[in-house]
């Protein structure tokens, strides 16, 4: 996915985090296992099957898109989660959100809600994505969130759930300075309001620090070091390289993309991502 360059100063730096969204029994884990990491990559068309054999090598899980993702008319990743899980990936699971200027009031905003609950589920159940897999909105606006936005997330989280399915959200960890020594994250905005405290969060925070750029380090930073402690998925590098991430090391290549180690043919263009799970929507 590629997220948006607002197109407000308030809205020009953007969150994101994770957490679970209704009890489940905690898996046993020793305390190596559980401070592992895990690196994946997302992007918003399918990179082929020739891809994935080059592809995991490096990474461990992949985004996987439930409809089609921003600015596409139709989804690339429809019916491949069986080849992608045969080659030994684990997936976010995403559904687009919608933009808050076409959310015009509570009312609108919590059907359009409901709604798109519902097609998320459906979609899901028809890519055979088990009941209790996290789902994750894909949130691409930055900043503080309008209030029909709250409406819209509570009312499509609360769908979700009631669904069998667990609520996420993908968005913003970059501070905004709104001024007056204010500042506010998306993920801090969302948090403060979803009534849903074991919303799981997916954050990008392109800034280097706390990213390493576009490196694949064999023992990656925890997801916690993007400065949201409540994120168990952190985005940290996009293609192509933002002016957040003119500060990382020159490691990017020369067009400004994030490219796979090894990967000298086929050129697929990916963002990069670093989680505590190597299945972060697993239902187990």
């Amino acid at each position: 996915m590629r997220a948006l360059i607002p197109v407000s100063f308030a809205a020009a730096l953007v969150t994101f985090a994770i957490a679970l969204s209704y009890p489940v029994a905690p898996k046993q884990t020793s305390s190596a296992e559980s401070s592992r990491t895990y690196l994946g990559f997302d992007l918003n068309i399918y990179p082929g099957d020739e891809a994935l054999p080059v592809l995991r090598k490096t990474f461990s899980f992949v985004s996987y898109w439930l409809g089609p993702p921003p600015g596409e008319k139709r989804n690339s990743w429809q019916g491949k989660r069986a080849l992608l899980q045969s080659h030994g990936f684990g997936f976010v699971v995403l559904f687009n959100g919608r933009e808050s200027r076409n959310l015009h009031n509570s009312a609108d905003a919590r059907e359009k809600g409901t709604l798109d609950g519902q097609t998320a589920a459906k979609l899901a159940q028809q890519e055979g994505f088990a009941k209790g897999t996290v789902i994750f909105l894909d949130i691409e606006e930055g900043g503080r969130l309008p209030a029909p936005f709250h409406e819209y997330l509570q009312a499509w989280s609360d769908t979700l759930a009631m669904a069998g399915y667990r609520p996420g959200v993908y968005c913003s960890a970059i501070l905004v300075d709104e001024g007056l020594g204010v500042h506010i994250t998306t993920a801090q905005d969302i948090q403060s309001h979803i009534t849903t405290p074991t919303l799981v969060y997916w954050v990008y925070n392109l800034a280097c620090p706390p990213s390493p750029g576009c490196a694949f380090p064999s023992n990656p930073p925890s997801p916690t070091q993007n400065g949201f402690s409540a994120a168990t998925v952190w985005q940290y590098a996009q293609s192509p390289r933002t002016e957040f991430s003119s500060g990382c090391p020159a490691n990017f290549a020369p067009d400004g993309n994030c490219y796979a180690p090894g990967d000298t043919k086929y050129r697929w263009i990916l963002d990069a991502n670093v989680a505590t799970t190597p299945d972060p929507s697993s239902s187990h």
